[in-house]
């Protein structure tokens, strides 16, 4: 393998999981957050907390309580392994999955903030006037969280992007497979690779700011189009 195939591998392995990872947890966050928005139940508090229970613990915690969930000695994990025919701890599937739990809170809590910002008197009327449910979405209530939805995809891919503690519990650290930029770079400095530590920490910055500025640009068309 050349150095260039080595520096480049875990590049690509933390796009492909990021983009996957924040997509899933996208769909998933966003059909919480639509749901949980206009309904109030016994026991919501306790529901929300558990949803957004992965952005507070520490991700050793939330890779722990993974290993345990889809080990070899859970359903999940022996359900996984004869459907696959191999296991999914120590798979890049791990790793997306690892991605997704700790991205999910961010896209929950930023759609939730979105949709509840929409005025229910608009969907109403829409829906007095013979639109569907998902007429009312498609073209009511998503123009109107547009700007909550890509503040929500850029932050999940962002997390799935810089994820490691979790990542490493499940997953590992093997390359070509499980190795992403943050555990790469863990090794290169564990092993006194400095250099490529920073060509690696420079990849990641670069990736960041990439991110933020697309959210910068995004809200001041949002801003330019409002006036």
């Amino acid at each position: 393998m050349t150095e260039a195939e080595v520096f480049w591998m875990p590049v690509w392995l933390s796009i492909k999981t990021s983009l996957l990872s924040s997509i899933i947890a996208f769909i998933l966050g966003s059909t919480a957050a639509r749901w949980m928005a206009r309904r109030s139940f016994v026991g919501k508090t306790a529901v929300e907390t558990v949803l957004m229970l992965p952005l507070v613990l520490p991700p050793t915690v939330v890779g722990f309580l993974l290993l345990v969930l889809l080990g070899r000695n859970s359903w999940i994990g022996a359900a996984a392994e004869w459907l696959f025919a191999k296991p999914i701890i120590f798979s890049w599937g791990a790793a997306v999955i690892a991605a997704i739990v700790v991205s999910f809170p961010l896209v929950y809590q930023s759609m939730r903030v979105g949709f509840e910002s929409v005025d229910p008197e608009l969907e109403d009327s829409a829906r007095s006037a013979g639109a569907g449910e998902w007429q009312v979405l498609r073209w009511i209530t998503l123009p109107l969280v547009r700007r909550a939805a890509i503040s929500a995809f850029i932050l999940a891919f962002a997390r799935g992007l810089g994820e490691f503690g979790a990542t490493w519990m499940v997953a590992g650290n093997i390359p070509g497979v499980t190795q992403t930029l943050p555990t790469a770079i863990y090794v290169a400095v564990s092993n006194g690779e400095s250099q490529l530590a920073w060509a690696w920490t420079a990849v990641i910055i670069l990736f960041s700011w990439l991110l933020l500025a697309a959210s910068g640009i995004g809200r001041s068309r949002e801003g330019s189009g409002r006036t």
